[in-house]
């Protein structure tokens, strides 16, 4: 058997950092903004923590736990750029010492890998919360988040919030600035601080999930590893036992596990919602058997434990109710064996504590469903009317399929090319032009 080329082992290395910093790079830069105590900085570090990899591991090998390695590589870079910035500013000094002096001492403790692993998760925990503080301004805390806990680029943030590039890492760079300036602490708030911080947390969380369930633009229906980052994120909060604080925090602690509830039944769906050559497949049409059993368990336990723990308030969240609905899709055997009853009446709960016009939308679809195309598309054209909807695909693609089910085959047309134009994702615009072409 021949030995692997130079170039060969170089090619090998690469694909493993790849995928070291799609799956780790989130971890790496929590761990190095609380010890460096600066996003930016840990970030260069971060990266320059990679590059040294990729020149130094071919020849010195993989380390066995490269996670550690990478964090403690990135520390010394971070100290020799704080040395270099000391030249021209001495206020760097400190700094330089105090980081010195905690890698030598954790090099002559030998336990550079267990103190790390120790804090990871904790620091990822801190990370959320700095960038969901509530001083920064609502869509400043998803962007930073998105950016700095998930690590999606810049262009991907910006295609979610349907603004450009530009404009997107600006208001990152000011969200950095105000962190650095005010100070915003670095921390898990304290259990009284809890209750009124965790929306915008759970709310992000749940952002992160839908960009990877159905991705904004690209070639994929699904990115499996932002619906796997966002339920991991779901699982580390169950960690913060809500349960044991003021009634306050135990709604919250409902909520949390009714959004990890809803993210398990949705993505269990995952295998079934695209053909082996990437075409969407629709919920009515996917191969139930394809569904996962374990995630679906696991769903529903969580809903009936959410369920469970505010019976007697009867203050259901948001989440607990979207997971009810997708926990009645789960359980049915079929598109026409579905409870639409039951998932009208929840959507009637969910429209009245938070009124949207995309609730109302899903409502209208359910409508639809349990009394006939005809009364789902008057709900749809209401809905389209206050014009809120009026960019998003998903609405107009509704009526299609409406107008599609009533034979009015000239307004079907429409409004999926509507919908079509509308649309960066390639299954979607392929599915959406296969039915334009059915109704030619």
């Amino acid at each position: 058997m021949s030995e692997r080329s130079p170039e060969q082992i170089r090619d090998q290395i690469r694909e493993l950092l790849d995928s070291l910093y799609r799956v780790d790079s989130g971890r790496i830069l929590a761990t190095l903004i609380r010890l460096l105590g600066d996003f930016d900085l840990a970030e260069e570090a971060m990266h320059e923590a990679f590059a040294a990899a990729l020149s130094l591991w071919p020849t010195s090998g993989v380390p066995g736990n490269p996670r550690p390695w990478l964090i403690s590589t990135a520390r010394f870079k971070a100290i020799d750029t704080l040395r270099r910035r000391a030249r021209f500013d001495a206020s760097q000094d400190e700094l330089v010492h105090y980081l010195e002096t905690q890698s030598s001492s954790a090099a002559r403790s030998n336990e550079v890998d267990s103190v790390e692993e120790q804090y990871l998760e904790d620091d990822r925990l801190r990370l959320i919360f700095t960038c969901c503080h509530p001083s920064l301004a609502p869509e400043t805390r998803v962007a930073l988040t998105l950016r700095e806990v998930c690590g999606l680029t810049t262009e991907e943030i910006a295609k979610a919030f349907l603004t450009t590039p530009r404009t997107l890492a600006q208001r990152i760079v000011r969200a950095k600035a105000k962190i650095r300036e005010t100070p915003i602490p670095y921390e898990v708030p304290t259990p009284q601080e809890l209750p009124e911080r965790l929306g915008a947390v759970l709310q992000v969380i749940y952002l992160v999930f839908n960009e990877g369930y159905s991705a904004a633009a690209g070639a994929e229906v699904t990115r499996a590893e932002l619906t796997g980052e966002a339920i991991r994120l779901g699982r580390l909060l169950t960690e913060l036992h809500l349960t044991e604080l003021r009634p306050e925090a135990e709604v919250m602690g409902s909520e949390i596990m009714g959004l990890l509830s809803l993210m398990l039944l949705q993505e269990s769906r995952c295998a079934a919602r695209s053909s082996p050559t990437g075409e969407l497949i629709l919920l009515e049409n996917q191969d139930r058997s394809l569904w996962n059993k374990e995630q679906i368990a696991e769903g529903v336990a969580l809903l009936e434990k959410a369920l469970n723990s505010q019976q007697k308030s009867r203050r259901f969240g948001s989440y607990i109710l979207q997971a009810a609905i997708a926990a009645v899709h789960a359980e049915a055997e079929s598109v026409a064996a579905t409870d639409w009853r039951q998932i009208v009446a929840l959507y009637d709960q969910l429209a009245r504590i938070q009124p949207s016009p995309v609730v109302q939308l899903n409502r209208a679809v359910a409508i639809a469903m349990r009394d006939g195309p005809e009364a789902g598309l008057a709900h749809i054209d209401a809905v389209l009317e206050h014009g809120e909807l009026a960019n998003y695909y998903l609405a107009h693609s509704a009526r299609a399929d409406m107008c599609r089910r009533l034979g009015r085959t000239a307004e079907a047309r429409a409004s999926y090319e509507k919908a079509l134009a509308l649309t960066q994702q390639e299954p979607e615009r392929q599915f959406l032009q296969e039915r334009i072409r059915q109704l030619k």
